[in-house]
């Protein structure tokens, strides 16, 4: 088991980090709120969770360790495999999601890309007893939401977009964030902000 990555970021995309460790390149599937806190060139640390199949290893990064527990019991539910897991990661915090379960909340779940209201209501049946208590106030789970802008901007900058091209896609993208109503997805918006660049250039 890989517990965590430490070295040089040598490259960003929209959603894995190439960490630089001895030499080696390790490309670690991030989320979009994971890859803004990172810059190419500076020091990283990602606490990992490594998924072995048939035909691939995937190393999947957290900003901390928590996060990654999280990644981990999601995935002991029927169903859940490590990219509905990061998906889940991508739109709320964990203590956002001990707190969905805790309160049978199916809305907050339903937010998530692939959960439909059944598999939310078998999901918060079989995390109940496994997530555990919420260990922040209220209102952690909240800057995710109220900061959509800030986190889509620093990742683009983090890609190594200048500030005045990030604005320019954080405002092309605006219409659509607001359009989709409740909590704008960083990663949709990623992907949607960076094709604007790139129609742009």
């Amino acid at each position: 088991m890989i517990a965590f990555v430490s070295g040089t970021v040598a490259a960003l995309a929209p959603d894995t980090a190439v960490v630089e460790v001895g030499g080696v390149g390790m490309a670690v599937q991030c989320t979009p709120n994971t890859l803004s806190t990172l810059r190419v060139g500076r020091p990283a640390k990602l606490h990992t969770s490594l998924v072995v199949r048939e035909d691939s290893l995937t190393l999947y990064g957290f900003a901390d360790d928590d996060e990654r527990q999280v990644f981990e019991l999601l995935q002991t539910a029927s169903g859940v495999g490590p990219r509905l897991a990061q998906a889940m990661l991508a739109v709320h915090t964990p203590d956002a999601l001990r707190r969905a379960v805790a309160t049978g909340d199916e809305k907050a779940l339903t937010a998530v890309p692939g959960i439909g209201k059944k598999g939310a209501q078998k999901l918060l049946l079989e995390l109940k007893d496994r997530l555990g208590e919420p260990v922040g106030a209220p209102a952690a789970g909240a800057p995710a939401a109220a900061g959509w802008r800030d986190q889509l901007h620093a990742a683009l900058i983090g890609l190594g977009y200048a500030t005045r091209e990030a604005d320019e896609a954080v405002a092309a993208v605006t219409p659509q964030a607001e359009a989709a109503g409740g909590t704008p997805r960083v990663g949709p918006l990623l992907k949607a902000a960076l094709q604007t660049l790139n129609r742009a250039r």
